[in-house]
């Protein structure tokens, strides 16, 4: 066995997959008996060249929106499909979670399941024997283990498929987003039993948009973007890069790309911008492309920016620590009481926190035209890890009526990291005393 084969689990080399996509279902029936070869379909690259190693004993994330190709690329390691070109070699034993249904048979009872997926990865029945109680205590299913699966709900199943998956000692583990069907207490469980077999040395290859999670446990991340590869490393700095396409800023992306390849330090990496130099803050964060934005005009939020404790212009935000929401205002109009105001919902549209300068006691003269105003929000970040959304504006009171003039609606994303979540929106930061008594 050659270095090379040792050392890596998982070697992907120019895989290629592409579908034949036919507009009517007789076009296939007329391509295959024409005898010019006229073609009647058009080829789609779900893959497209792409190469990436997975060092045994890593843990390897693989990000990017629907359609990028994540699960072509899981079900292509795991043999489920074959690629239309290029080669995967693994090097160890698989213990796959793809979608929910892959590798189990509906009519047969969880425990024939369970002993004939055994079977498919090279397990003997004694073997499975001494590994059927681990599994079914994890599961936690009870008597439907004797029922075929497909009378479960998708919960019990996807706590069959986990405990299965997870518990027969697998060299390498991969888990294609089941994780987001159990409830939130199995999702803990199965965390803490990822977390385990990570440090026993096994190699795992994941795929979630559970960006928190990407930075919790992946050694290294996999970014993909409609099928093409764009770039690997770091959790952290391949999250921001995925955020930039998620807000459609792929000119920037290629920019900030570009610079990586030539060896320049990208802009806004490092020491923080001084006064004068060229750039805005919100140029070197993600800003949602699809805002809404209204007001009168009399005032503009023309920059803006989110800065961690470090001083770092960035969307990701460590939970417990301090951090800073930064507006920069511009006025065309004289305005006798302007008041500056941030706002964190969730995905769902649910105010969680904001204040503005009139709650806090900020006292802000009048304006005149021309005038322009930096706005500086600092706090500290207890919402729990998770994803969400900022909004701002500069508002005023005119004549006992609120006026807008200007509001940046869901303008940009905060994605909180935390290695320690409580239960409900935001953490109590409660202090836990335990005495024997």
């Amino acid at each position: 066995m050659s270095e090379k084969e040792t050392k890596y689990a998982i070697q992907v080399e120019n895989v290629t997959k592409i579908y034949k996509l036919y507009e009517k279902p007789i076009d296939r029936l007329k391509e295959s008996l024409n005898l010019s070869h006229k073609e009647y379909h058009r080829d789609f690259y779900a893959l497209n060249g792409l190469s990436f190693n997975v060092e045994k004993g890593q843990t390897v994330g693989i990000i990017g929106t629907n359609g990028s190709g994540k699960s072509t690329i899981l079900k292509i390691i795991t043999g489920v499909l074959t690629p239309t070109t290029g080669r995967v070699e693994v090097n160890g034993k698989i213990s796959a979670l793809l979608e929910l249904g892959a590798g189990f048979n509906m009519d047969y009872t969880g425990i024939e399941n369970i002993y004939m997926n055994g079977t498919m990865m090279g397990y003997s029945k004694k073997e499975m024997d001494e590994k059927l109680q681990d599994i079914l205590d994890f599961a936690e299913i009870g008597d439907f283990v004797y029922q075929p699966v497909k009378t479960y709900s998708s919960g019990m199943f996807v706590r069959l498929a986990f405990a299965l998956a997870i518990n027969v000692e697998p060299e390498i583990l991969i888990v294609d987003e089941a994780l987001s069907v159990g409830d939130v207490f199995f999702q803990a469980k199965c965390y803490r039993r990822m977390e385990e077999i990570r440090r026993s040395g096994t190699t795992i290859l994941m795929v979630t948009h559970d960006m928190g999670s990407i930075i919790k446990y992946c050694d290294k991340v996999v970014l993909l973007n409609k099928g093409n590869f764009v770039a690997q490393g770091t959790a952290g700095h391949m999250v921001d890069l995925y955020k930039k396409i998620l807000a459609g800023q792929m000119e920037a992306l290629e920019e900030e790309l570009k610079a990586e390849k030539e060896g320049k330090q990208p802009e806004g990496e490092g020491e923080q911008r001084k006064e004068g130099d060229e750039g805005l803050m919100k140029s070197r964060i993600t800003i949602n492309a699809n805002r809404t934005e209204y007001g009168d005009g009399r005032a503009e939020i023309y920059d803006l920016g989110l800065f961690d404790s470090r001083g770092n212009l960035t969307n990701l935000l460590l939970k417990g620590e301090m951090f800073t929401i930064r507006e920069c205002i511009r006025f065309h109009a004289d305005i006798e009481t302007p008041i500056f105001t941030y706002t964190i919902k969730d995905k769902k549209g649910t105010d969680l926190t904001g204040t503005n300068t009139m709650y806090e006691g900020t006292d802000i003269q009048a304006v005149k035209s021309g005038d322009e105003y930096q706005v500086e929000f600092t706090q500290k970040m207890t919402l729990q890890g998770g994803e969400y959304l900022l909004s701002m504006s500069c508002t005023g009171f005119e004549h006992g009526e609120h006026v807008v003039y200007h509001r940046l609606y869901d303008v940009a994303n905060l994605t909180v990291i935390s290695n320690k979540n409580t239960v409900g929106v935001y953490d109590m930061e409660s202090k836990v005393k335990a005495v024997k008594r």
